[in-house]
This record gives structure tokens, C-alpha cells and sequence, in this order.
């Protein structure tokens, strides 16, 4: 790692000095998790809807494989 400073790469034309810093960051944090699916997961499973119910199906599994083995 080099010790000397970053070189400035913003444009002239870029503007935000009406912009607001964090504007949407306790929305996004509170609503958002986003997962990369391998390709070929992603060949089965095309949208959160179907991700969603495969893993709620695997939990409830997991849950009473949980409760049994005790």
C-alpha cells in the first residue's frame, strides 16, 4: 500500500451540493439484505419469493429436527 495521497477523479460537472449524506440508510439497514446466488441456484430459485419460501420450508425442518433430537 503506497503511502502517497489518492489522486481527485470527481468531474467538474458532478453536483451534490443539494444532496443529503445518509439520506436513506436507517430505511436501507432496517429493509435490506442482499444475498449473490450461484449460478446455478439461481437457475432454480428466480425470484425472493421462491428463495424465501425454500428457506422458510428448510428452517421449519431444521427447527423440528432440533426439537426431536433433544
Amino acid at each position: 500500500m503506497s503511502n502517497e495521497p489518492e489522486q481527485d477523479t470527481m468531474r467538474s460537472e458532478y453536483d451534490f451540493s443539494s444532496g443529503a449524506r445518509g439520506k436513506h440508510h436507517e430505511a436501507y439497514r432496517e429493509g435490506t439484505n442482499v444475498v449473490l446466488l450461484d449460478p446455478d441456484v439461481a437457475e432454480v430459485f428466480k425470484d425472493s419469493e421462491t428463495v424465501n419460501s425454500a428457506l422458510r420450508t428448510l428452517a421449519r425442518i431444521a427447527q423440528a429436527h432440533v426439537r426431536i433430537g433433544r
